[in-house]
């Protein structure tokens, strides 16, 4: 896994190339992926939000996919054998919706290639889906068409090093040791905070929990409202503010008056902010950081930071 980390930026060096290419340009894209296979079209959507993109993390489709005309439906899955989003290409081919693949291989290529289908096939270098967000990125903005983006990703895999974000993420472990993660930001950087928590869920292997501003002010902060009798419930927690200067300035004053608030609940704060130079570079730098505080969290329980034998053992059973 610390290998994985260290060499992300060079994923963004990928060429990827559409076979079979048969696509005209859509107004409406619907990415269905599980897990990691879906973090990428997350990170397209805070980057680009005029890009009309509707993430299904489900079987079959959304409504949306039958009510618009103008919609290319994309099947992404990392391992090509992701049942969810096999079944949604099914779906849309049985209804004749203008569909492609994004995997490593697996039964979502081999469809592909049967059906004639636009794919992309990614390099398989070994890693994790959740690891595999340059590969993903840049296969989602060709198949897109966001030329620009493909550009600015290329160019991003040069200057930003991951091994430059080490130090903080690992003293930055042992700062929340102990604690459950509670990791918030503003809706627009929603991906951003959902991807760390999918980070200390599968690399570090602990429990943690996402929310953004501001609908968290109006409920889940009252349950960290404590008091002698509960507060035996919200000891082990830790709140991490993903603070971007972009954010609306009333969504930074929340972030202030909670953290004040959390903290003279015994409740430890800590406010993270965005660094770079660029939307994108900030996006990026974030997440490397968070993949160096995940990688230390497993290390300091002694945890495997690159396998998932609770999925893969869930994966068997609903097989069986």
């Amino acid at each position: 896994m610390r290998n994985a980390i260290i060499k992300q930026n060079e994923q963004l060096a990928f060429e990827p190339e559409i076979i079979q290419d048969t696509l005209i340009t859509y107004n409406t894209f619907i990415v269905s992926g599980m897990g990691g296979s879906h973090l990428a079209a997350d990170i397209v959507q805070g980057i680009s939000p005029a890009l009309n993109i509707i993430v299904h993390k489900d079987y079959g489709l959304p409504m949306q996919a039958f009510e618009q005309t103008d919609r290319l439906f994309i099947a992404s899955s990392y391992s090509g054998n992701t049942e969810e989003a096999l079944d949604g290409l099914d779906t849309a081919l049985k209804n004749n919706i203008p569909s492609c693949a994004i995997s490593i291989g697996g039964k979502l290529i081999e469809r592909a290639e049967t059906e004639k289908i636009a794919y992309i096939k990614m390099p398989d270098t070994g890693i994790q889906p959740r690891s595999a967000l340059g590969f993903s990125i840049k296969a989602l903005a060709k198949i897109m068409r966001q030329e620009n983006l493909l550009q600015e990703l290329t160019q991003l895999g040069r200057t930003l090093m991951p091994e430059n974000f080490e130090t903080k993420g690992k003293e930055f472990a042992y700062k929340i040791r102990d604690r459950v993660p509670l990791v918030y930001a503003s809706s627009r950087n929603r991906a951003i905070a959902y991807n760390w928590k999918i980070k200390f869920n599968e690399t570090g292997k602990i429990p943690s929990f996402t929310n953004v501003f501001p609908e968290l002010n109006h409920n889940e902060m009252t349950g960290f409202d404590v008091t002698v009798s509960n507060a035996l419930l919200s000891h082990n927690f830790t709140a991490i503010l993903l603070r971007d200067k972009e954010d609306h300035p009333r969504i930074q004053k929340r972030m202030e008056i909670l953290a004040k608030l959390y903290s003279e609940k015994s409740i430890p704060t800590y406010t993270v902010d965005f660094e770079g130079q660029n939307r994108l570079e900030r996006i990026f730098s974030s997440l490397y950081l968070a993949d160096w505080i995940a990688y230390y969290t497993a290390e300091l329980y002694g945890a495997d930071p690159n396998n998932v034998p609770m999925v893969e053992e869930f994966k068997k059973q609903m097989a069986g």
